[in-house]
C-alpha cells in the first residue's frame, strides 16, 4: 500500500489545518526575498512555483469526477509547508551519508501501482487521498522513502513509535541546522514543530544580518 509513515500522516495533518498567517505587510529590500515564498539556505522558492503547484493540485481535482478546486490559500501553505519538509528531508538524509535513489522511487511507485489496480489508479489515490497531483508523485515518494531510510539510519521501522520519534528528531535537528526564512504570507517554520506556524509582521527580523 501508499508508504506514508505516522509521522508524514501527522505532518500533513499538522500543515493543512493551521490557519491562514497574515496577508504579507512588507517584503524588504533584499533581492533574494522579492518574489520568494520561502529561501532555504542558499535556494529561493518563488512564489510563483509554489503558485504553479497548487494549480496543478486544483485543476487535477476539478477534472476528477464529481471533483471541485480546493481553498487555494490553505492549499498554497500546505504547498510551502511540503517544499520545505522536502528540503529538511534531504538534508536529514545527507547528514547521515543517505540518500533515496531514481530506481527506488520507480520500484515503490510500480509495487503500489500493482496493489492498487494499475497507474491511474495509483494517481487517483494519491490525488484523493493525499492532494498529490500526477506531477507531484516522484516528489512524494521521494520523502516517503527518505522518512523510512531516517527511520532505518538509527536501526528502527518508520512504522513503529520508536521509528516515528527517530524520524521527528532528525527533523527538527536539520531544520534547526537549516536557515529557512518563509515569506509571512504563508507563516513561519517552527523547526521544533516540523511544521509551519503564524509568522512575525515582518519578512526579516530587525537587524537581521542573514543577507
Amino acid at each position: 500500500m501508499i508508504r506514508t509513515s505516522s509521522a508524514a500522516r501527522r505532518l500533513a495533518g499538522t500543515a493543512a489545518g493551521l490557519s491562514l498567517a497574515a496577508l504579507l505587510t512588507a517584503c524588504g529590500s533584499t533581492p533574494a526575498h522579492q518574489g520568494a515564498a520561502v529561501v532555504v539556505g542558499d535556494e529561493r522558492i518563488t512564489v510563483a512555483a509554489v503558485e504553479a503547484k497548487v494549480t496543478a493540485v486544483r485543476d487535477a481535482a476539478a477534472a476528477q469526477p464529481g471533483g471541485s478546486r480546493a481553498e487555494r490559500a490553505g492549499l498554497a501553505r500546505r504547498t510551502v509547508a511540503e517544499l520545505v519538509l522536502d528540503r529538511v528531508i534531504a538534508r536529514a538524509l545527507a547528514d547521515r551519508g543517505v540518500s533515496v535513489a531514481d530506481t527506488e522511487i520507480v520500484q515503490a511507485r510500480e509495487a503500489d501501482a500493482k496493489l492498487l489496480g494499475g497507474p491511474d489508479a495509483l494517481e487517483r489515490e494519491l490525488l484523493g487521498k493525499q492532494g498529490v497531483p500526477a506531477t507531484g508523485i516522484e516528489d512524494f515518494y521521494r520523502q516517503q522513502l527518505g522518512l523510512q531510510k531516517l527511520a532505518a539510519a538509527d536501526g528502527q521501522d518508520a512504522r513503529s513509535a520508536a521509528g516515528d520519534a527517530a524520524i521527528r528528531k532528525a527533523l527538527v535537528t536539520a531544520g534547526t541546522a537549516l536557515r529557512i526564512e518563509v515569506n509571512p504570507r504563508y507563516g513561519h517554520w517552527d523547526p521544533a514543530q516540523i511544521g509551519l506556524t503564524d509568522a512575525p509582521e515582518d519578512w526579516l527580523p530587525q537587524n537581521s544580518t542573514l543577507y
